[in-house]
């Protein structure tokens, strides 16, 4: 499969009748992506593909409007992040639980879940990533898993680079502890 360039997705899509091509050659090129990002967040599989279908009809729909201030793959990002942390704010709100049941759940649904292929270390590491405050989970599943630069990180999160790197340190820190209890 060939592998499309940022500026000539863009601009296809700004061509008359090249829209739908130039589309799909982005999700071509970012879906999977995307999606493990968004999975990291949301945990299920099914919920993943809610979010991600949410983050490409956004996507359709403003890419005419893209500027090209950000790169193509931090735009997209950011869309993925912010659909996937709205999508479990209603989560938690149609649960009428606190964040702690929430996160309870997900992990239950990790264990059970039949994608996950891991072993029993990485089902651990997931679980203390769960447990996690939320800023401090989104920003170590990017720099550990996705290998996202700091300064990408900041643009897509709209954080200082700085607060990026404490809130990565805190996470190792956290993780480390409570993979030692077990």
């Amino acid at each position: 499969m060939p592998e499309w360039d940022d500026r000539d997705i863009i601009e296809g899509f700004r061509v008359q009748g090249r829209e739908e091509l130039a589309f799909n050659q982005l999700v071509a090129k970012y879906q999977e992506r995307l999606y493990w990002h968004v999975r990291k967040i949301v945990i299920d599989h099914d919920d993943a593909d809610d979010v991600l279908q949410n983050t490409m009809v956004k996507v359709w729909r403003s890419l005419a409007d893209f500027r090209s201030e950000s790169g193509l793959y931090t735009w997209l990002y950011r869309i993925a992040t912010n659909e996937a942390l709205s999508f479990l704010k209603q989560k938690k709100k149609k649960a009428f639980a606190p964040w702690v049941d929430v996160e309870s759940q997900m992990s239950e649904s990790l264990e059970a879940d039949p994608w996950f292929n891991g072993d029993e270390i990485q089902l651990k590491l997931q679980q203390a990533i769960l447990k996690l405050p939320e800023k401090q989970r989104i920003v170590f599943n990017m720099k550990y898993f996705d290998q996202l630069k700091y300064e990408d990180m900041s643009e897509i999160l709209g954080t200082s680079v700085g607060a990026l790197k404490a809130s990565y340190h805190h996470a190792v820190k956290k993780i480390e502890s409570m993979l030692d209890e077990d």
